[in-house]
């Protein structure tokens, strides 16, 4: 669903959508650009095919924002950027917005009541591209660390390869539709990343 339909759906005004792409169009981005914004709120919506029109809406939004402001600084982004959608959202009913903030906010940890069904579609979608095809896994990998720039490579490796082993050591995907859809990719790529930074550790010691 794309922006301004979504926004309507739930009786706002979807004017914040250039401030948003300007967002999504900052220079220091690579990965988290409007392009990652709209293939979750692609992926999204086909998770949330089941649901009621109000909560695909609140999904979409979600999907739309969840990256909204992207500075490298986990936990700060999601909380900046729930507090974006929420000024954006100006005259959507209080639970709307609420609901949109709560689901930008689960992205941080990545993790909701299993009974969550928007926070389902919205989770699995945005790690869609762990089970993408080798080359486009590859180049977001290589977004991902262009924008952790700051940080040089020996402590990247270390904080890339706790993250990678976290991720391989539970489930990555809440619904079995995504699991059948991306979960074998993921696991494959994951691995052959962890390999990776694996090997440049060792061979910087």
């Amino acid at each position: 669903m794309e922006w301004s339909e979504a926004v309507a759906v739930l009786g706002g005004d979807p004017g914040a959508w250039p401030r948003l792409e300007a967002r999504y169009a900052e220079p220091h981005r690579r990965y988290h650009t409007l392009t990652h914004a709209a293939a979750v709120a692609r992926d999204s919506a086909w998770l949330a095919e089941g649901l009621g029109e109000t909560d695909r809406a609140i999904v979409a939004v979600a999907a739309w924002t969840h990256d909204v402001v992207y500075d490298a600084k986990p936990g700060e982004d999601e909380r900046a950027s729930a507090a974006w959608a929420r000024e954006a959202l100006a005259g959507v009913a209080e639970a709307h917005v609420g609901r949109v903030e709560g689901l930008i906010l689960a992205t941080i940890g990545h993790d909701a009541p299993a009974d969550d069904h928007l926070a389902t579609a919205l989770l699995d979608a945005d790690l869609a591209v762990l089970g993408a095809p080798e080359e486009q896994y590859a180049a977001y990998a290589r977004g991902v660390r262009e924008e952790y720039a700051k940080y040089p490579d020996d402590v990247w490796c270390e904080g890339r390869i706790a993250v990678l082993e976290r991720m391989l050591a539970r489930e990555l995907y809440r619904s079995e539709a995504a699991r059948t859809r991306w979960a074998s990719a993921a696991e494959k790529n994951l691995t052959a990343e962890l390999t990776h930074w694996r090997r440049a550790r060792d061979d910087h010691r």
